[in-house]
């Protein structure tokens, strides 16, 4: 392989329902900044990533293009506007990307703790493998359960992992995963699952535990107590 050029899709176009809040969980504040504005820094401060694109609301662009440019991210090349499904959205977004790209960097935008740290040690192992994400040990004792709430297994524990993004992959073998969901009209909310129905393998790197997603306003409380310490 000749240079790697690593691009990253940041996913920022949910709609926010389960907040509860009238904003865009983008711009709720954390400690004074607003969450896609910790989200961009981690990766424009990331010495492996060479180029960002953010997939936004419509609605939402003109306030994501002021924070943008009011901090600086020079990484960030362009803004792609959300689709009807989470592949939707992202295809968008790597529709922008530089065609220099090897490789995808996809990662949740209401993950603002993500460290440079982090998606270096995802994105090199990508680069050796063609596919990796962030994941997490799972701590509880996970149950399979039926339509009526009934137990109906237990998974080994030391087999499970909670997946994280960013989640990273060699730029033909992603497209192809997304052109393969497209034709057999497979919605999914996951990358991997993307590319793990094409038969694909990704590899999963242990990752931080506070690398959290902002989903209900307990999160945001989380997550600023998080940044505090």
């Amino acid at each position: 392989m000749g240079k790697v050029f690593v691009s990253a899709v940041i996913v920022a176009a949910g709609n926010s329902t389960r907040m509860g809040l009238e904003i865009s969980k983008q711009f709720i504040k954390l400690n004074g900044e607003p969450v896609i504005s910790h989200t961009l820094r981690a990766f424009e401060s990331c010495e492996v990533i060479d180029s960002v694109v953010v997939v936004c609301r419509d609605c939402d662009r003109a306030e994501i293009e002021r924070i943008i440019r009011g901090r600086g991210y020079s990484k960030v090349k362009a803004l792609a506007s959300g689709g009807a499904e989470r592949s939707d959205s992202v295809r968008n977004g790597a529709a922008l990307c530089d065609e220099r790209t090897t490789h995808f960097a996809v990662h949740d935008g209401a993950r603002p703790l993500i460290s440079a740290d982090d998606i270096k040690m995802v994105v090199d192992k990508a680069v050796k493998t063609r596919a990796a994400a962030l994941g997490t040990l799972v701590t509880d004792t996970i149950k399979v359960v039926n339509e009526k709430n009934e137990i109906i297994s237990t998974p080994e524990r030391s087999m499970l992992r909670a997946v994280q993004t960013p989640q990273v992959f060699e730029k033909e073998l992603y497209l192809k995963a997304l052109d393969y969901a497209e034709k057999n009209k497979q919605p999914v909310t996951d990358d991997c699952k993307l590319v793990e129905n094409i038969g694909e393998t990704v590899n999963i790197v242990i990752g931080s535990e506070t690398n959290i997603k902002l989903t209900t306003q307990n999160d945001i409380r989380i997550a600023e107590a998080i940044l505090s310490m």
